[in-house]
């Protein structure tokens, strides 16, 4: 029997998505008899199944698998309700730019056995909604219905298209159970007729414009945020920024390595409010949402603003605009080369004390800058430790080639600054802000890691905040990991409850009551203080590395059999108490 449903696994591993992140339901029937029927007759041709008990997991670990690969992977879920239980990994997918297909049952539209999949249970009156595309549409690329089997192959590669297509992003698909069940006449598409729309770079007399401005320039400055996601663009920009001395970049996103920290021209990341984008003379803006908010932090008057974004007018933001002279939508490594080619003769004839001059300045600012981190980053006289300390101690211990997956919110800058990431893909932040991605997201990078470089893949590190750990779902998290062997070192970065809504808060009412007002009336502590690892070992059956990390002086060695432990394939989940300083 060849249904649709088989059909639809099938044009998924033909167009190479090789994963689905499953929560199962009662519109799921000829699903599963395509899963039964995929693993026992087409061996290793069928993507592989993982069972996911949240459906928010199921979309992150979707999510990462396709941060690190570029590759769209599948999450399968139940109709309405478990199309809301996505819940904030849709936001997530779809402000980070990752290429996910979403397919959700309906409920059956027959009731009295006309045909197979009619309605069998109660629930299927219940989960008949009017329009269940309408629940996440505005976070998608693109929502449609598979009406018939008959072309379901060209729907789910119509579907991926738009998902690989810059923007990329989640894309819906919705069909009813008595479509999914029909049986129709096996049949093949030719996948090179299927490809995404590529982007080209932007006009010769632009990258002429750009280069110019850069290379005449007292203090250049490149603005980004997520360029780093194609690997090549960090050497493109480490070229451009030899070329045109005195150029800092600064990343303004954080959900991709973009700029080495070993380039005296890293400024290092800081969400748009930096001393470097008050002092620019000259500024591009490179694949970046936010790249300074205009309230706390802005480019002085006359700075020449351009932008370069595969999305530069931000279609589904109501409210962005940048004050640029000019922008660009094309793609970001393409266009550094074409201002890399345009700046070289321009280079070579600048003159030489004016261009030592300008890369004195960048120096000097590079070495305030590690000297500042370091100092932050020592532990206390008293014994506590913060969260540069211990990052800047993680980093020391593990592989060069770590691939940290970030959730630190009010501690990211700390993190960045210690862990001081050098390699492209070795970064990876959600780019949303729907709190719980880390969890889903690091299996994700995992698994993405292992089928990239083979064996146990690279060596994964999760560092996520006490309050965004819970929303992670890690009863979810680390069944998962334990079930289908995906070993990870989870930092949990423990100060005792949620500190980002204290910090904004201040932003608006500095001297206002809830500024003297203890966490505990303001609603944000976590006191009693959770269990955090043992949440986690519970989920895993007991079998997982869980310590709790107060002093200094236990962080080394308590690191360290974290570290031996996931290398030996059992997760690890470190509560480390951190102090609010560093």
């Amino acid at each position: 029997m060849y249904t649709a449903s088989f059909a639809f696994f099938e044009a998924l591993w033909q167009a190479g998505v090789t994963h689905c992140f499953v929560n199962l339901g009662s519109d799921h029937p000829s699903i599963i008899e395509a899963m039964v029927k995929g693993k026992r007759e087409t061996g290793d041709k069928f993507p592989r199944i993982i069972t996911c008990p949240n459906e928010m997991v199921a979309m992150s670990m979707a999510d990462g698998y396709a941060r690190l690969s570029g590759k769209p992977q599948c999450v399968i879920i139940h109709v309405d309700v478990g199309t809301q239980g996505l819940g904030a990994a849709v936001h997530n997918a779809s402000t980070g730019r990752a290429p996910v297909l979403v397919f959700a049952g309906l409920s059956p539209f027959t009731m009295e056995g006309e045909m197979r999949g009619s309605r069998t249970e109660y629930i299927h009156w219940l989960q008949d909604v009017p329009d269940q595309k309408l629940i996440v549409g505005q976070y998608c690329r693109y929502t449609a219905e598979i009406k018939t089997g008959a072309n379901i192959k060209q729907m789910v590669n119509r579907a991926l298209q738009f998902a690989r297509s810059d923007p990329q992003g989640p894309v819906y698909l919705v069909g009813a159970r008595e479509v999914m069940e029909q049986d129709i006449t096996p049949y093949e598409l030719d996948q090179s007729l299927w490809e995404p729309v590529e982007l080209g770079g932007i006009p010769p007399r632009a990258a002429k414009a750009i280069a110019e401005a850069l290379c005449g320039a007292e203090r250049p400055l490149l603005v980004t945020g997520y360029s780093g996601r194609n690997h090549q663009v960090p050497d493109a920009l480490v070229q451009l920024a030899n070329t045109i001395k005195g150029l800092r970049v600064l990343d303004t996103g954080g959900s991709d390595m973009c700029f080495p920290a070993s380039h005296n021209g890293w400024v290092g990341l800081r969400f748009g409010n930096d001393d470097s984008i008050r002092n620019a003379d000259a500024i591009l803006i490179l694949d970046c949402d936010v790249p300074w908010i205009p309230t706390q932090c802005k480019p002085k008057e006359g700075t020449k603003i351009f932008h370069i974004d595969i999305d530069p007018l931000k279609n589904l933001m109501p409210l962005a605009y940048v004050p640029a002279q000019h922008r660009y939508r094309a793609d970001a490594l393409t266009s550094v080369e074409q201002i890399l080619e345009a700046a070289k003769p321009l280079a070579e004839n600048l003159d030489l004390e004016a261009q030592a001059k300008k890369e004195g300045i960048r120096d000097r600012a590079y070495t305030e800058r590690l000297e500042t981190i370091s100092k932050i980053n020592q532990a206390q006289p008293d014994g506590s430790f913060g969260t540069g300390h211990l990052c800047d101690t993680l980093r020391s211990l593990v592989p060069n080639d770590t691939i940290f997956a970030v959730e630190a919110v009010t501690n990211t800058f700390f993190v960045h600054d210690a862990i001081k990431p050098k390699l492209p893909g070795t970064w990876i932040n959600c780019g949303g802000g729907g709190l719980g991605w880390s969890g889903g997201g690091a299996l994700g990078i995992k698994l993405a890691s292992m089928g990239l470089h083979g064996g146990k893949g690279k060596f994964v590190v999760q560092i996520v905040g006490d309050g965004t750990y819970l929303f992670s779902v890690p009863g979810s998290v680390y069944w998962i990991a334990k079930r289908y062997q995906i070993p990870v070192l989870t930092i949990v970065l423990n100060n005792k409850g949620w500190n980002a809504p204290r910090k904004s808060m201040l932003l608006v009412h500095p001297e206002g009551l809830g500024s003297r007002a203890t966490n505990e009336e303001i609603n944000i502590s976590f006191d009693p203080v959770p269990d955090y690892s043992g949440i986690a070992k519970a989920a895993a059956g007991g079998d997982l590395f869980a310590a709790r990390i107060e002093k200094a002086d236990d962080l080394r060695e308590t690191l360290q059999k974290a570290i031996d432990a996931v290398n030996s394939g059992q997760s690890a989940v470190l509560d480390c108490k951190v102090n609010l300083t560093s």
